[in-house]
């Protein structure tokens, strides 16, 4: 058995229903860089927002925002300009796509679900983030990219900016290979349109939308998720949970059920759940491609045992609540090149730059 078959557990996938550079989204952030291995390594995909002459910006200011919200992981952030076939920055050339070959978090976010899925489907790109994801990076989609990811994508600007006829378009399927047949509509609770027009259900409204539900195949299972709402799908243990302000809302075989704040939905519940094998689905090259990458990463350096026992002096300090010893303590850790976080399960230690 190869040494990758032996390890391999699918990553953490978060969908925004909005709000990648909110409040909101920075605790979403926040949580999900408590759970992985330092150092963070992330690359924010330019390609759903590719066809816009201000790509780059849009991708940037979601980089900015994480270097400057989530500053206390010291994240290293790469805006990859993957941005359409048959030009220099195509989601197939090499050099392009290199950062996401060895990033934990990938986050895809704004622009066009339509035009993602032209420009990923099939992609050097779009292998590399599934083969990274089932190594055990996270991968975060926002807007256009969480209705791109699923099993069907909604044609939100055709339908409510062109006025083309109610369809849907063959989605990029993430979720495909683990046996549930998804789609994803973010914005689900939106209300531009006040009380003239109903923007809900990704500006379908409600009337648009139930003829929307009608043209899905019938095995299909619907997840809506409010604004400022992230719903966080942990493949590894069978199931999601909701997170941040709204709720998510599934539709399955005719029945809606609405699921509030911290609610987990059990994966079993949104179709024939299964673990695929790590490498289906996934050209050969790439699983090269990524051992390759791999092996260019320098290896995270370890605390000395100096630094060990000064953070274990300064828990016991903070145990007792002698504050300003904790305080002295944390500025030693830092004096040798260590930066201290304090989570929920314990210390952490930031790699020194």
């Amino acid at each position: 058995m190869a040494p990758l078959e032996m390890t391999w557990r699918p990553g953490l996938i978060v969908f925004l229903g909005s709000g990648e550079i909110s409040s909101t989204g920075r605790q979403v952030y926040d949580w999900l860089f408590r759970q992985l291995t330092l150092p963070i390594r992330v690359a924010v995909l330019e390609t759903p927002a590719g066809f816009q002459p201000n790509s780059a910006y849009v991708a940037e200011e979601v980089a900015q925002f994480l270097r400057v919200r989530l500053q206390n992981y010291r994240p290293e952030v790469t805006v990859v300009p993957a941005r359409k076939r048959g030009t220099p920055y195509s989601p197939n050339t090499p050099e392009i796509v290199a950062p996401l070959l060895t990033a934990n978090v990938i986050f895809l976010g704004p622009g066009s679900p339509t035009y993602a899925v032209r420009q990923l489907r099939d992609s050097l790109a779009w292998h590399a983030l599934v083969a990274r994801h089932r190594l055990g990076g996270a991968i975060v989609l926002s807007s256009a990219a969480t209705i791109a990811a699923g099993a069907y994508a909604l044609p939100v600007y055709e339908i409510y900016k062109v006025g083309t006829e109610l369809h849907w378009v063959p989605g990029l399927d993430l979720f495909g290979a683990f046996g549930l047949p998804l789609v994803l509509i973010p914005h689900w609770d939106n209300h531009e349109g006040g009380a003239t027009l109903d923007t809900s259900r990704c500006f379908m409204g409600r009337e648009r939308f139930e003829r929307l539900l009608e043209l899905l195949p019938r095995d299909v299972t619907v997840l809506g998720i409010d604004e400022h709402t992230a719903l966080i799908f942990d493949i590894a243990a069978g199931h999601c949970q909701v997170m941040g302000r709204g709720s998510v809302t599934r539709i399955r075989a005719g029945e809606l059920i609405t699921f509030s704040r911290s609610d987990t939905i059990p994966l079993a519940e949104l179709g024939d759940f299964r673990l695929p094998p790590l490498r289906s689905g996934v050209p050969e090259y790439v699983w090269r491609s990524i051992e390759e990458a791999a092996q260019q990463v320098p290896a995270s350096p370890v605390p000395p045992d100096e630094v060990i026992k000064l953070v274990e002096a300064r828990e016991a300090a903070r145990a007792r609540q002698d504050w300003q010893e904790a305080d002295a303590l944390r500025a030693r850790i830092a004096a040798l090149g260590w930066h201290v976080q304090d989570t929920p399960n314990g210390p952490r230690l930031i790699n020194p730059r």
